[in-house]
């Protein structure tokens, strides 16, 4: 993004930054303090820097975690996966790669945009688009299935792993799964007769591979839609 916002601070202390620098700064300051824990005045300490020279390159921290994600989602996208396989190999590498990205940093995944407007959002949903028109699939289609699979990819990633986000030193992601396991478990059968037939399953499944199990069901039908 152009650096159009705010005012320049005095001393020219915005040239020796960039959008990339703070943005970085503040990825890393999430990564260990959450989303709450990040402050303008927290990024500047850390950047040396003062508060005006990080508003000339972000108007708020809602930009700015928005920006964090999208660039945790670029090295996703980036990655140098294998361009040789079929489009229904790429497109499962793609979405692993992606969820890992987000498993790696839980605050991002909610901050990706559906529709997408940030760039590397961009990237992802043109990067599907064009291995779904690989399959062969009608044209007539592929919108649909293209953003089926975009908001499958980011916002399942989002479900999955953004409620361990906010989840301190002492609620760590087994603890959290058991005490909703045991909500369930309590419920009435009569009204939730599966839910209080899984608790089990919820309390020990891994992320990646529910995460995976619904992306394969996904792709195995956009292939049998190809081929009719």
């Amino acid at each position: 993004m152009p650096r159009t916002r705010g005012r320049a601070p005095a001393g020219g202390r915005a040239d020796a930054l960039s959008q990339e620098v703070v943005v970085g700064a503040a990825i890393a300051l999430l990564d260990e303090l959450g989303e709450r824990g990040l402050t303008f005045r927290l990024l500047a300490e850390q950047l040396q820097t003062g508060t005006g020279a990080l508003y000339w390159h972000v108007s708020s921290k809602d930009e700015l975690v928005a920006l964090a994600a999208d660039q945790v989602l670029g090295h996703a996208v980036a990655a140098d996966l294998d361009p040789a396989p079929s489009a229904g190999t790429a497109l499962h590498a793609l979405a692993i790669a992606v969820f890992d990205a987000f498993d790696q940093h839980p605050w991002a995944a909610p901050h990706v945009s559906a529709p997408p407007t940030l760039p590397n959002a961009l990237r992802l949903l043109d990067r599907i688009g064009t291995l779904v028109a690989r399959t062969g699939l009608p044209a007539e289609q592929r919108f649909a299935v293209s953003t089926a699979i975009f908001y499958y990819i980011t916002g399942v990633s989002a479900q999955i792993i953004a409620p361990r986000a906010p989840l301190n030193a002492t609620t760590e992601r087994d603890a959290y799964l058991a005490q909703t396991a045991e909500h369930w478990q309590n419920l009435d059968p009569a009204d939730y007769p599966f839910l209080t037939l899984i608790t089990k399953d919820l309390r020990h499944h891994a992320d990646r591979d529910q995460f995976i199990t619904g992306l394969d069901i996904l792709l195995r039908g956009l292939k049998t839609s190809a081929d009719t």
